[in-house]
């Protein structure tokens, strides 16, 4: 098959390759891929956990082979009748099941996961062997498209449900701070939970334009005299957190979102602020995947299929899969400007 190699860093080719072999798996032909802000510096900067390695974590497609056996996720309203044609979105994290999370059914924080695109073969290639307890069928009316940007709608979702649900169900106020696809993906899945009291906080006139595009109209550059209940933060920057921290009411809740550029140090006042308003600071990290109809994933999928959530809203960009370098490009380099780069097939 054709697929995109990360040889070392900075070194990613479009090359034949045999597809890799995987137990309990299925070929799964690759439809729609994202390009995930993570895969810039992964490409560019840190390199993968291992190389060469195929990219590619946020993707969908169509099985073309099934496994010879299956083993399904005990206690889960999965079966195994995952057949040729089945058309798939697909969880990228791979549990080892064994570990403490793992037997409280809190995949996203197995001690000891794989990763489809960062640790094992991903989706920027035509094809894939994807694990059967890993794969989440379509309705017929969610695209590919749609269904490529599950991975980041559900981590957006996640963030959101750290928050306790009373606050949630108490029509709080909500600031969000970075407006990346991650913080577009929270602001609209804030608004498909019933919540509309958001302010996006934006830093460029292209992220205000599609704000009022989406439909967002407290949209705003200087936070200095906002205040709010909940505030996610959407960077990862030490600035970014420390407005947060600085703009969230007594008793509330900042929910850190953004992957870290780099070490945070607080100034003495903003710790201070942590301790004298009682605020409750949470982490998020990926999103939940048990098979059953509560967690992230068929909450989102369930969402887009109502026609109630569209994150292909967010895709600026369109490219075929030869042309998944110009996309690396655009995002590494900032030529355009754009929120979702897909690679579609």
């Amino acid at each position: 098959m054709k697929a995109w190699i990360l040889h070392s860093i900075g070194d990613i080719r479009y090359e034949d390759v045999n597809i890799s072999d995987r137990k309990d798996a299925v070929l799964l032909e690759v439809k729609a891929v994202g390009i995930c802000g993570s895969d810039i510096p992964r490409v560019y900067k840190t390199g993968a956990h291992k190389m060469p390695l195929i990219p590619g974590h946020e993707f969908a497609g169509v099985i073309r082979e099934t496994a010879d056996k299956t083993t399904m996720r005990d206690n889960s309203s999965i079966s195994n009748d995952f057949t040729v044609g089945t058309r798939c979105g697909v969880f990228p994290l791979i549990p080892c099941r064994s570990c403490g999370p793992c037997k409280d059914e809190q995949y996203e924080m197995c001690r000891n996961y794989d990763y489809l695109g960062s640790r094992s073969d991903g989706g920027f290639a035509e094809y894939v062997m994807v694990p059967v307890s890993n794969l989440i069928k379509l309705p017929d009316n969610v695209s590919y498209e749609q269904a490529a940007m599950l991975e980041p709608s559900c981590v957006a979702l996640h963030a959101i449900r750290r928050v306790d649900d009373e606050v949630l169900k108490a029509s709080p106020s909500v600031a969000i701070i970075g407006l990346g696809t991650i913080g577009f993906l929270v602001a609209l899945q804030l608004r498909f939970m019933g919540i509309n009291d958001i302010i996006l906080i934006c830093n460029k006139d292209s992220q205000i334009q599609r704000a009022e595009s989406l439909g967002f109209k407290a949209v705003i550059s200087d936070s200095t005299a906002l205040s709010a209940d909940i505030v996610f933060e959407c960077v990862g920057s030490m600035k970014s957190l420390i407005n947060a921290i600085e703009i969230v009411r007594p008793a509330g809740n900042v929910v850190t979102v953004g992957n870290p550029e780099g070490d945070m140090t607080l100034p003495k006042n903003t710790y201070w602020k942590i301790l004298r308003d009682q605020i409750k600071l949470h982490g998020t990290w990926n999103s939940s995947f048990t098979g059953r109809a509560d967690d992230d994933w068929h909450i989102t999928l369930d969402g887009i299929a109502n026609k109630s959530f569209a994150p292909e809203a967010l895709i600026s960009h369109r490219f075929s899969l030869d042309e998944l370098d110009k996309g690396l490009h655009i995002m590494k380099d900032k030529t355009e400007d754009y929120c979702k780069i897909m690679i579609c097939r």
